[in-house]
């Protein structure tokens, strides 16, 4: 898998120049996989004769390798965003082909599905800024913070 790598790097240098295969590099998110040991993980499983069952609309991936693996741990996804990923990425079409719910991905649930779905899926932005955190009404971070002075303090005699 390794070795598989640093021959198809080699070929892209011959090729097209040392300059677009490290702009390869970079785009397969290899650089950032070796600051990061869950992507690393990640890559090297998946460049060990997985397969790719599809693509989401936010450009996750979903593997599934059947051969050599441990059941319940042979299906799982490459984020899109390999910087900052979150399981709330994965849409609901997805989730259960990836907790094992159903065994059909959602290209083949297509005309089962409902003409109206609902509403379109959204990530969980909670605890990532200010726009997205939940601070109560009396909090002092709150735009729309209450005014307590209404209330006279208890003053003892």
């Amino acid at each position: 898998m390794v070795l598989a790598f640093l021959r198809s790097t080699i070929k892209a240098a011959k090729d097209n120049g040392w300059k677009a295969a490290l702009e390869e590099v970079k785009k397969q998110g290899l650089v950032t996989s070796l600051l990061d040991g869950n992507l690393l993980a990640t890559k090297l499983w998946t460049d060990d004769g997985a397969r790719l069952v599809g693509v989401d609309k936010l450009g996750n991936k979903y593997f599934e390798k059947k051969v050599n693996s441990q059941f319940g741990r042979h299906r799982w996804v490459e984020y899109a965003d390999k910087k900052q990923y979150n399981a709330s990425a994965v849409p609901p079409e997805w989730h259960g082909w990836l907790h094992y719910i159903t065994d059909h991905t959602p290209e083949q649930l297509e005309d089962l599905k409902p003409a109206r779905y609902g509403i379109e899926h959204k990530l969980n932005r909670s605890g990532e800024g200010d726009a997205y955190i939940y601070h109560s009404k009396g909090h002092a971070l709150n735009p729309k913070q209450r005014n307590w002075t209404r209330y006279e303090p208890w003053q003892p005699t």
